[in-house]
């Protein structure tokens, strides 16, 4: 569990700062209401506080599998987990994992690559994801186009801040 979990309450506004922009009127909003057939006026219905507080608490939960998916280390305990037996974590095995971390913690944890991550996961998952649910909506390329950009700089910019700024404490 990263020390600074905090981190993790910073991360998820990032959905809604990036959908703030990038969905404006200005920016892709015109395009993204019409591959969607909305209008201004059908848009102006809805809670907005539900809406937001779901969207963040959403942005919460996607930011624990992101961490794994961006720090590499983050599979070092996992690892560890599954080759002893469940709950015995021998002083040894604690030991190994910590002299693990402390020569190689560090390896790979910059901006940047967070954000490297965060493009392939868009593109190996939010991708296809929006893709499918796009053919299936009779939807066009540019429907697809319009979210799967979105995602693409949500999670890379979510990936290269918990890539770079995630503490972990050694183990104990």
């Amino acid at each position: 569990m990263p020390t600074n979990f905090y981190m993790y309450f910073v991360a998820a506004i990032i959905p809604l700062i990036i959908g703030s922009v990038y969905y404006h009127p200005k920016v892709l909003g015109n395009a993204w209401m019409k591959s969607n057939g909305f209008t201004e006026e059908s848009l102006k219905g809805g809670n907005m506080a539900v809406i937001l507080g779901l969207a963040y608490f959403l942005g919460l939960i996607m930011c624990i599998p992101l961490t794994s998916f961006i720090i590499h280390q983050s599979g070092v305990v996992a690892s560890a987990m599954s080759i002893t037996e469940p709950g015995v974590w021998s002083p040894e095995a604690i030991a190994d994992i910590n002299a693990y971390m402390a020569k190689y913690g560090n390896s790979f944890r910059s901006f940047g690559h967070g954000a490297v991550h965060g493009l392939i996961l868009s593109i190996g998952l939010v991708l296809p994801v929006v893709g499918i649910n796009a053919l299936f909506e009779r939807r066009g390329g540019k429907y697809i186009a319009i979210h799967w950009g979105y995602w693409a700089i949500t999670l890379m910019l979510m990936g290269g801040l918990l890539c770079k700024f995630l503490e972990f404490a050694p183990m104990s």
